[in-house]
């Protein structure tokens, strides 16, 4: 993998990548970076799944990326699409992975998926009082941390994962979640990969949402290159 930007290209090891993603140090609040994988024509799935799109260099970096967040948000459709299990290798500075913590307003999730049967820690179930509290109560059962909020708007989420502490907040879409994050102001950073495909089809954009959301303006911080995939981050301008 070579570096791009910062400074001249070289061929970077696993240490320097790792400190190319670090969090910022010393966070009082949450810091939300959102990682997605698209290919050049801006589809982020193919056959429905965006596992289409990745390279062993977008895999390596999406490891990573869990390695270093604390929590690992997503919606509730992207979890069932992706088939989500729990993450495998431990947080940086902790003994346990991230847990996933999952957004969804109608708590329709099974109880037997890898969500619930295949992980370290419990997933954190972000839902609403108005899912029938039965329904609440099987996804409690299979082990998740079941939280009802009153709004699950970025406001309400990003407030009760720092109530726990969970600060370094790795988003993995999907695209509606992030459009919501975005007209909140509420991407510190995105980490967007680049496939060398045009795939043709239908599939949908990064972020989608309300017609009214204010374009945000983002600087360009790092870009890595391997095997025709680039590996952009863009950080938000204050």
């Amino acid at each position: 993998m070579q570096r791009l930007l910062p400074g001249p290209g070289a061929e970077i090891d696993d240490a320097e990548l790792a400190a190319t993603y670090a969090y910022p140090t010393g966070l009082a609040t949450p810091y939300v970076r959102v990682n997605f994988v698209s290919s050049l024509d801006g589809a982020v799935s193919v056959d429905g799944r965006s596992g289409g799109l990745g390279s062993a260099a977008d895999k390596k970096v999406f490891g990573l990326l869990r390695r270093l967040a604390d929590v690992i948000l997503v919606g509730a459709g992207t979890a069932r699409t992706e088939n989500y299990r729990g993450a495998r290798r431990p947080t940086e500075g902790r003994d346990t992975p991230p847990p996933i913590a999952v957004v969804t307003g109608t708590g329709n999730l099974d109880p037997q998926s890898p969500l619930f049967t295949d992980t370290a820690v419990p997933p954190i179930i972000l839902t609403l009082g108005s899912v029938p509290a039965q329904q609440r109560e099987r996804l409690a059962a299979a082990g998740g941390d079941v939280v009802v909020l009153d709004r699950l708007d970025p406001s309400g989420l990003l407030a009760e994962l720092d109530r726990r502490g969970l600060r370094r907040v790795l988003c993995e879409g999907g695209p509606g979640l992030h459009g919501d994050l975005l007209a909140a102001d509420a991407v510190d950073e995105l980490c967007l990969t680049v496939a060398p495909l045009l795939a043709g089809n239908d599939a949908g954009r990064i972020a989608t949402g309300r017609a009214e959301a204010v374009p945000r303006s983002m600087s360009l911080v790092g870009a890595l290159h391997a095997d025709d995939t680039l590996l952009l981050r863009y950080r938000r301008n204050r």
